[in-house]
C-alpha cells in the first residue's frame, strides 16, 4: 500500500488561500463595497418592524467587519461613525425584532449564492467560554473551545457547503436540563427564556433545524454530514433516512456490524404466566456482530484506495480509504445494510486513530463521492473559525436569550455577505478569502474620527459607566452581606 501513488479526486481543489494569486479587481470595486453591504442589508430591512431596528442592525454588521481588537458592542459602537453604545445594546438585547423570518430569508439567499443539488449540510457543536452564572444557558459542561469541562454556553450550528463555498444556515442555543428546574425559574425570567421552551438534547436541536429547512424547501441538498456525537444516535439517523436524505456520519470504533444479514426468529413461546413475548431475536445459529475496529484490519489490500480527498491550507490531504457494504446493528438486531467507510493515513497508523463512517446512500453510489465526504466536515470548522476570528462571533457580552439569538443571526448575515462577495468576484479573484474581503472593507467602513473634544466626551462617558457599575456591585455586595447569617 505504501508505494502506491495517491489518486486525486476531481473535486479536491485548493481553498482560495491555496490558489495562484490573481486579483483583477479595480479600485472602484473596493470603493463600492459599502454600497454592496447596504444593498445586501436592504434584502432583510423590510423584515425589521421599525426603522431604528434596521439602522442599528446595519451598524452592527459594519462593526463586525471593523479591524478592532474586540468586537463586543461597546468597542464597535465607539469605533463607528454614528455609533451609540446604548442604542446598539438596546437593539441586540432588548428590541423585540423577530429573527425567524430573517433566518428564512437568509437561507433563501444562501441557496442563490451557493445552492447546488449535491449540496451538503453539516452539523457541529460550537461552545463559548463564559465567566459567571448569569448568561442564558451557561453551565459547567464540556467546552469544545477549551477541550475540557468548563463554564460555557453550548450551541449547535448548521452549515451549508457546495463547491461554490460555505456558510452558516441556522443555530440553536443548548439549554442544560438544570435550567428547567425550579431553582432556575428566576434566572430564566431575567434572561427572557421563552416560557414554552422545554429541554431538548443537542441532537434534537440539530434535527429541528433540519426540519425547519425541509419545511421551507428553498435550499437544494442531498447529504448531511456529522461527527461522532450525532453519528452514534441511531434514532437521529433513522429520522434522516425517513426524510429521504443521505447521512454520512462518523461513528464510534465499537459500532457493531455483520458482513451478511443474520437470521432472526420470532419470540419463543413461554410456558409461564403473563403476556407472551413479541420481540424478534437472533437465531441461535446466527454469528455475533463484530466491531468495526475488528472488521477493518481484516480488509485485504484490494479494498483500500490511496486518495487525495482534500486540498487544505497546508497542502493535500492524502489518505487510504476502504468501502464495504455491511449490516448495522440496532438494539442488538440487524438494521439497514449501508456503506461502512474506513479512513486512515496509512496501514502503519495506530488503529485508534482510524476514522469510521456509515452512510445510507444507495449501493450504486460512486466511491469517489463517498471518499470526498470523509473530508467534508472541514467547511463548518472553517466557517466557525472565520466567524470567530474575523467577525467576533465569540466576543459578545450579551446575557439574555434574545441578545444571543440576535447576535448570532447578524453574525451569520455578515459572514454570508463576505462569502457572497467572494462568489461575485469569482474568476477575477479566485484566491480572495473571507479574511481578505473583510480587510478591504476597512477602506469604506464609516469609522469615527476623534478630535480632542470627542475624545474627552468618550472618556467622560466611560468614567460614568465605570462608576455606575462600581455602585451597582457595591450595593449587591452589601445586600448579600446583610442577608447572610451572622
Amino acid at each position: 500500500m505504501e508505494t502506491k501513488h495517491a489518486q486525486r479526486i476531481s473535486n479536491a481543489t485548493p481553498p482560495p488561500s491555496g490558489r495562484k494569486p490573481q486579483l483583477n479587481i479595480a479600485s472602484r470595486h473596493v470603493d463600492g463595497l459599502l454600497d454592496d453591504l447596504k444593498e445586501y442589508h436592504s434584502i432583510y430591512a423590510p423584515l425589521f418592524q421599525r426603522q431604528e431596528q434596521r439602522y442599528w442592525a446595519l451598524k452592527y454588521m459594519e462593526g463586525q467587519m471593523l479591524d478592532i481588537e474586540r468586537k463586543s458592542i461597546e468597542p464597535m459602537a465607539i469605533a463607528l461613525e454614528g455609533g451609540n453604545v446604548q442604542a446598539m445594546q438596546q437593539n441586540i438585547s432588548a428590541s423585540p425584532w423577530d429573527d425567524r423570518p430573517i433566518i428564512r430569508a437568509h437561507q433563501q439567499k444562501v441557496a442563490e449564492t451557493l445552492g447546488h443539488p449535491d449540496g451538503v449540510l453539516i452539523w457541529d457543536g460550537c461552545d463559548f467560554p463564559k465567566q459567571g452564572q448569569h448568561s442564558v444557558g451557561v453551565a459547567r459542561q464540556h467546552c469544545g473551545a477549551l477541550g475540557k469541562i468548563a463554564n460555557c454556553q453550548a450551541s449547535v450550528l448548521l452549515a451549508y457547503a457546495s463547491e461554490a463555498g460555505h456558510t452558516l444556515l441556522d443555530r440553536r442555543l443548548y439549554m442544560p436540563k438544570k435550567w428547567f428546574s425550579p431553582e432556575y425559574a428566576e434566572l430564566r425570567e431575567v434572561c427572557g427564556v421563552p416560557k414554552a421552551l422545554s429541554f431538548q438534547t443537542k441532537n434534537e436541536l440539530a434535527f429541528s433545524m433540519l426540519e425547519d429547512l425541509l419545511e421551507q424547501d428553498v435550499l437544494p441538498f442531498q447529504w448531511i454530514t456529522m461527527d461522532e456525537a450525532f453519528g452514534r444516535d441511531t434514532q437521529l439517523l433513522n429520522k434522516i433516512a425517513e426524510k429521504d436524505k443521505y447521512y454520512f456520519a462518523e461513528i464510534p470504533c465499537d459500532t457493531h456490524v455483520w458482513w451478511q444479514r443474520p437470521k432472526v426468529v420470532g419470540p419463543q413461546k413461554s410456558s409461564g404466566p403473563g403476556r407472551p413475548p413479541t420481540n424478534l431475536q437472533l437465531a441461535a445459529e446466527a454469528p455475533p456482530p463484530e466491531g468495526v475496529d475488528q472488521l477493518a484490519p481484516t480488509l485485504d489490500d484490494a479494498r483500500w484506495r490511496r486518495l487525495i480527498v482534500h486540498e487544505g491550507t497546508k497542502g493535500p490531504l492524502e489518505v487510504e480509504i476502504a468501502f464495504v457494504r455491511v449490516v448495522f446493528t440496532e438494539n442488538g438486531l440487524p438494521a439497514r445494510k449501508e456503506w461502512l467507510v474506513v479512513r486512515r493515513k496509512s496501514s502503519k497508523q495506530p488503529l485508534s486513530d482510524w476514522k469510521f463512517y456509515r452512510c445510507n446512500a444507495p449501493q450504486k453510489t460512486a466511491w469517489k463521492k463517498l471518499a470526498r465526504l470523509t473530508a467534508w466536515r472541514w467547511p463548518i470548522e472553517t466557517t466557525i473559525e472565520e466567524c470567530k476570528s474575523h467577525l467576533g462571533m465569540d466576543q459578545y457580552e450579551v446575557r439574555n436569550w434574545r441578545g444571543w439569538h440576535h447576535h448570532m443571526t447578524l453574525t451569520m448575515l455578515s459572514h454570508h455577505f463576505l462569502v457572497r462577495l467572494r462568489v461575485k468576484f469569482g474568476d477575477d479573484a479566485p484566491a480572495l478569502t473571507v479574511s481578505q474581503l473583510r480587510q478591504l472593507m476597512q477602506v469604506v467602513l464609516p469609522k469615527r474620527e476623534f478630535d480632542a473634544e470627542a475624545a474627552l466626551r468618550e472618556i467622560k462617558r466611560i468614567q460614568q459607566q465605570n462608576y455606575a457599575a462600581y455602585r451597582s456591585h457595591r450595593k449587591q455586595r452589601w445586600r448579600r452581606k446583610s442577608k447572610s447569617p451572622t
